[in-house]
């Protein structure tokens, strides 16, 4: 059972950081107007959410929000279905007018974010996908970077970032696990 060795982020630093990040994406996008979020299951949804709530407080615009299972995606599991299920990418816009940014809670080797590239396309061709992740920790195998980052934090390779959201945990923390 891993034992913590740190929180990193406690409830209000993370509401800090998702209220930076929503004002990068809106600048960066020049406003969100053709914005559709799509978080990657499980955390990536509520913090999509939380950045849609931050979007439409900030600039009084409604953006979709979405969800994608890149289980079905991944490159590497051992077990996989061959033929994605409809209901692992659930997107309420259509793709081919919006910038999708995907929302992660924490980049690691970068699959999970090519995972969920995949699934997007198979709903379509945006204009733009960009990243969203609450956490870098480095140790890319892919050539992936996320546009927005929460907190970038150098981990070693036998650590573990443990995101904690409400809707799932009861709490929202970022923490760092050292396994025993």
């Amino acid at each position: 059972m891993p034992i913590v060795k740190s929180e990193l982020m406690d409830e209000a630093a993370v509401r800090r950081s998702l209220a930076r990040m929503t004002h990068e994406i809106i600048e960066k996008n020049k406003g969100a107007e053709k914005l559709c979020l799509v978080g990657i299951r499980r955390r990536g949804l509520p913090i999509a959410e939380q950045l849609a709530s931050n979007i439409a407080r900030f600039e009084g615009v409604e953006v979709p929000v979405g969800s994608v299972d890149v289980t079905l995606y991944r490159d590497d599991l051992t077990q996989t279905v061959d033929i994605p299920t409809a209901s692992a990418v659930q997107i309420p816009a259509d793709v081919r007018s919006h910038t999708v940014i995907l929302v992660d809670d924490v980049i690691y080797t970068g699959r999970t974010a090519r995972a969920a590239i995949e699934a997007v396309f198979t709903r379509g061709r945006p204009s733009v996908i960009q990243l969203a992740v609450l956490i870098d920790r480095g140790h890319r195998e892919l050539p992936i970077r996320p546009d927005f980052v929460g907190k970038s934090i150098p981990t070693a390779r036998d650590e573990i970032v443990q995101v904690m959201m409400d809707e799932y945990d009861g709490m929202t923390a970022v923490r760092i696990l050292e396994k025993e």
